[in-house]
């Protein structure tokens, strides 16, 4: 899922692994396959400058000034096979020992691919967790203030375990006093942190558009449902669950995170702020009195 620490752990694996290599190269964000071969090469053969007014051009010269280098490169944020089909093309492509990172959201764009290894990260263990928080939020490992103890674990449970969450929250609340972090706090139950829930919501754009009904309904009803009474709901309004909650679990929209059912719901809340009756779905028991008792369902 988004936010889990993907890219900071190929950044790791590859600052740690790169002089045992000849040539390197970490393609962030990887978005216009065309630019980014030119950056691949000019990252490796950095002496050189390439000039060529296509794809194709591209993996071709790749191919060829490449084959017999010992390199390292990630991709990181791969969204598209064709992504890894124009800047990594085959094996060949590159020399014996090399060794290609891909980061993603989507693990069946991996397994199209026939890659030889999946890592899949997880969220943090609660230690761990307030670990990286405290770091964030006092800039130490140690033990804050008893002021703040039971307002950090209060953070931490509320961020789940996941890191996007943990420092963005802690680097909000930095040199913030004990009532501002419980104003903070009593916000967040109300209304979640939108650079949070923005960061994952990438994901979900990127669905068809059954795809993201089926994610919508399960982050406003069925979470934590038993599956056959889901499949057997959803099949019954004609999605097709079968293949699409494949393609959710894929994506990690399936095993739902806290933040990622209350993403969901936001989706849902904004599109009428105001106006609970013109929403696609209602799942509070006080928008149902509301829309029933004044008579403004849509």
């Amino acid at each position: 899922m988004g936010g889990i620490g993907k890219t900071t752990l190929a950044r790791v694996v590859y600052s740690q692994i790169t002089p045992h290599f000849e040539g390197k190269s970490f393609l962030a964000d990887v978005l216009e396959k065309f630019q980014r071969n030119k950056q691949l090469l000019s990252q490796i053969l950095f002496d050189e400058s390439f000039n060529f007014f296509n794809v194709d051009d591209g993996k071709t010269i790749i191919n060829r000034r490449l084959s017999h280098k010992n390199v390292i490169v990630v991709l990181d944020d791969v969204d598209n096979l064709q992504h890894l089909k124009c800047l990594i093309g085959r094996r060949n492509w590159f020399g014996v020992g090399s060794r290609i990172i891909a980061t993603t959201r989507d693990e069946h764009l991996l397994q199209s691919y026939r890659v030889d290894g999946v890592y899949k990260p997880t969220t943090l263990e609660d230690n761990d967790a307030l670990h990286l928080f405290n770091l964030k939020a006092f800039g130490c490992e140690t033990v804050p203030k008893e002021d703040f103890v039971e307002l950090a674990k209060h953070v931490v449970g509320y961020a789940g375990g996941l890191p996007l969450a943990l420092e963005v929250l802690g680097s909000f609340l930095c040199d913030r006093d004990a009532r501002q972090w419980t104003s903070a706090i009593e916000r967040l139950e109300r209304d979640s942190n939108k650079e949070i829930l923005d960061r994952l919501q990438i994901s979900f754009d990127g669905l068809e558009e059954r795809e993201k009904n089926i994610f919508l309904n399960i982050a406003c009803f069925f979470n934590g449902k038993k599956k056959d009474f889901v499949m057997k709901v959803l099949d019954g309004c004609e999605f097709f669950p079968d293949i699409r909650i494949d393609v959710l679990i894929k994506k990690s929209l399936i095993t739902m995170h806290d933040l990622l059912q209350e993403m969901g719901r936001k989706i849902v809340r904004e599109k009428f702020v105001d106006e609970p009756g013109k929403r696609c779905r209602l799942w509070e028991e006080r928008d149902v009195y509301h829309v029933l008792t004044t008579n403004t369902l849509n």
